[in-house]
């Protein structure tokens, strides 16, 4: 009965004495996990584009009453008939502190003024 106790003591001390004898390698290079402090890529681009950005052209699922409030919320007052061309643009004339235009919204929202 001792020599097998003896036998798994020195078992145990073997692999004890034979164990992970080497240095950290230092830090791991990847990805960072951290969140950055400042957002790199934001899912919704929320800066305001409408007096900077071109028509574009595409299938427009806004109503004629949505058209109206997006023209709108930019300041102008639709003052005639909407039509919507075969890009999908919504157009109509409108007015803004008195100086008349053709104002027109994309499938996107972006109202521009012509």
């Amino acid at each position: 009965m001792i020599k097998p106790i003896l036998a798994l003591a020195a078992t145990a001390a073997l692999l004890t004495a034979c164990g992970n004898s080497e240095e950290p390698a230092g830090p791991v290079e990847g990805p960072v996990v951290a969140a950055s402090d400042t957002p790199r890529n934001p899912a919704i681009d929320t800066d305001e584009t409408s007096q900077q950005a071109a028509l574009t052209p595409g299938a427009n699922s806004f109503t004629e009453e949505q058209a109206r409030e997006a023209i709108a919320k930019q300041g102008y007052t639709a003052s005639g008939t909407m039509s919507q061309n075969e890009n999908g643009i919504w157009s109509a004339p409108a007015t803004m502190a008195g100086v008349q235009s053709t104002v027109s919204v994309d499938y996107k929202g972006v109202v521009t003024a012509q």
